[in-house]
């Protein structure tokens, strides 16, 4: 799996996730650089959920927890509407990350 990078952009910070859309979850990596925010599916075949958030589309970003032990996560509201939640395994490093940039 490769990410082509735009020009002077930087990977600063990569996890494992995984994303419910169409019904179905779709294990991916979720890739923060200096300039986006990425979702990239593991598997070849489901390219067509590529995911890319811009910092300037990102209207809040909401920390959630279900459960004590459950999954807990970063909901990333974009100023379209869209509602997009990454269960992370160290989601306050990357939500604190987030928050800086946009």
């Amino acid at each position: 799996m490769t990410v082509k990078l735009a020009a002077n952009e930087v990977v600063l910070k990569a996890g494992d996730t995984n994303q419910v859309i169409e019904n179905k979850t779709i294990e991916g990596k979720f890739i923060v650089t200096n300039q986006r925010i990425y979702f990239k599916p593991v598997s070849e075949e489901l390219t067509k959920f590529n995911l890319e958030i811009l910092f300037e589309n990102i209207l809040e970003v909401i920390f959630y927890s279900k459960g004590f032990f459950a999954a807990k996560g970063l909901n990333v509201v974009t100023r379209d509407g869209r509602s997009l939640m990454f269960p992370l395994k160290k989601r306050d490093e990357f939500g604190q990350l987030i928050n800086k940039m946009y």
